[in-house]
């Protein structure tokens, strides 16, 4: 049992280390409730407005070849 834990907290620790080598920015202070996290929503929507007007052109045209 005493293996499972030592196991355990092995694999936290070098998470946490590859994580933090590996250039992203872990925070593990909780959640936020700012309103500087809310200005990248726009630019945000807006790609995914342009993926699902993409996504809605391609399913509208016809297939080629396929219903000769």
């Amino acid at each position: 049992m005493w293996k499972l834990i030592v196991g355990f907290i092995a694999f936290a620790a070098l998470a946490l280390y590859v994580l933090t080598k590996s250039g992203g920015n872990i925070d593990l202070s909780g959640e936020k409730h700012d309103v500087a996290a809310g200005a990248h929503e726009p630019a945000a929507s807006a790609a995914v407005t342009a993926a699902a007007s993409a996504i809605a052109e391609a399913a509208s045209a016809p297939a080629s070849g396929a219903s000769q």
